[in-house]
């Protein structure tokens, strides 16, 4: 899937995953595939948009042959406080093979059970990263339902043989860099982080009767901030009319997300160790282009990397 450019140089494929639980033509599973040219005008072109409706379909996708790397926006661990309170595997490979292969009905008594003991206001547990990207923790299992994402997901990543690097032992091995060998390389993704720099307003909704102009005028902010580069990220993005015209047309946000989602990826290929923290837990793993603590400002805000 390697692309070369005028110079003869080889650019990084790199895909955005919009990712679902249940995938279906009316939800696919949202497919962005760029590439990184990483010139002197850094920059990930938009080339087209693929939707999986099937599970087959996306397990097709993850076998294509590399060098590619994937930002793929659905968890890829769960809190470690969670994991040691449950006695699941402490072991990365093992904790998702068990997860996935628990009935849904049953991890979720063991969710509702842990946010019952719990006080109001305090009853998920989290992961350091969800807290510093503002997203869903982890173990939630409705609206929206990331958990049941990474049931779905990433068990199937893991059997395609993908390279992890947020949760690699030892941490050397994170030092491959993507491009240099037939690598399939997957980074969690989170593009709600991304739109926030730029926007606190809603951008999009999967219900018709709330694809509202305000949420469209929100997307055309967003992705003039990504073409202009002023959205915290190394990379801006490059794409043509026809796609600027449909990422802004879709209500539901699902062409933006995954573009966001490769976006990420891209941002996180150019910075050292893909840009994840020197203590990370490979437990719980990382999201692309969210700085680590030591980056995070004293009143809370997360200060974006400029790579």
């Amino acid at each position: 899937m390697t692309v070369k450019n005028r110079n003869r140089r080889t650019d990084l494929v790199v895909l955005g995953v919009d990712f679902t639980s249940a995938p279906r033509p009316a939800k696919p599973i949202t497919v962005a595939v760029g590439r990184l040219k990483t010139g002197r005008q850094r920059a990930y072109q938009l080339g087209t948009v693929r939707e999986l409706a099937r599970f087959d379909a996306f397990e097709q996708l993850l076998r294509e042959p590399g060098p590619w790397l994937g930002g793929f926006d659905l968890p890829f661990g769960q809190p470690r406080s969670l994991v040691a309170h449950e006695g699941w595997p402490d072991a990365w490979p093992e904790l998702v093979t068990f997860f996935c292969r628990e009935p849904r009905d049953r991890l979720r008594d063991r969710f509702r059970q842990w946010c019952a003991a719990r006080p109001a206001g305090d009853k998920f547990a989290w992961r350091k990263v969800d807290k510093l990207a503002g997203s869903s923790p982890a173990m939630r299992w409705t609206n929206p339902p990331v958990a049941w994402m990474m049931h779905a997901g990433i068990g199937r990543m893991l059997t395609a043989g993908l390279i992890f690097p947020a949760h690699t032992h030892p941490p050397r091995a994170r030092r491959t860099r993507p491009g240099t060998h037939a690598t399939r390389i997957a980074l969690e993704a989170y593009p709600g982080f991304t739109a926030r720099q730029i926007c606190r307003g809603s951008y999009k909704s999967d219900l018709p009767t709330r694809q509202t102009p305000e949420r469209e005028a929100n997307r055309r902010r967003i992705l003039r901030a990504l073409v202009a580069g002023t959205a915290g990220l190394e990379p801006r993005l490059e794409l043509s009319p026809t796609w600027r015209r449909k990422l802004i047309a879709d209500g539901s946000g699902d062409l933006l997300d995954a573009v966001i989602c490769g976006l990420q990826a891209a941002h996180a290929a150019l910075l050292p160790d893909y840009g994840l923290p020197d203590d990370l837990d490979p437990l719980e793993g990382w999201i692309a282009a969210v700085p680590p603590p030591a980056r995070a400002d004293l009143s809370g805000s997360v200060i974006p990397s400029a790579g």
